[in-house]
């Protein structure tokens, strides 16, 4: 009888070991902060991308690129050319990262909306707008990591 209590304190003591040493393997130390800002992947769009009956849809080709991260910018704070590529953003410029060879990227920021663009030889360009004009918006919020796939499209056909 006194070995079975011995050996159910054992197991109490090594299963309370356990779980503290999970939960403070698991926490951030002091001063290292959870990741928020902007992962996605840059992809690259072009040819026909028409749907048809038996006719799968390109997904796009990664690509390497230089993403710009602004604040939310609406379109009447830019200058465009007349094939729509941005040759001006009138707000301010927060980052500049570079997506890797699978179109890959991450970009650390503060809890807000931001404006994304890509540079392309012509300019900047984006594609995506919401109901009040801001180019390519995309909310930060604290500790978390918002995930986008921006698609460079401008030589593809709907």
């Amino acid at each position: 009888m006194k070995n079975i209590h011995i050996h159910q304190r054992l197991l109490s003591l090594a299963t309370w070991l356990l779980v503290t040493a999970l939960s403070v393997a698991c926490k951030p130390s002091q001063g290292q902060k959870q990741a928020q800002g902007i992962c996605g992947t840059v992809v690259f769009k072009s040819g026909n991308h028409m749907p048809g009956p038996g006719r799968s849809q390109p997904k796009g080709q990664p690509v390497v690129r230089e993403v710009l991260v602004y604040e939310l910018t609406k379109i009447d704070q830019t200058q465009t050319t007349d094939d729509g590529f941005y040759t001006r953003v009138n707000t301010r410029l927060i980052k500049k990262v570079q997506s890797d060879k699978d179109g890959k990227f991450c970009v650390d920021l503060a809890p807000g909306t931001y404006s994304i663009f890509v540079q392309e030889q012509k300019g900047l360009y984006a594609n995506l707008f919401d109901t009040q004009n801001h180019i390519f918006p995309v909310t930060v919020e604290k500790n978390r990591q918002s995930s986008i796939t921006f698609e460079i499209t401008y030589q593809a056909v709907y």
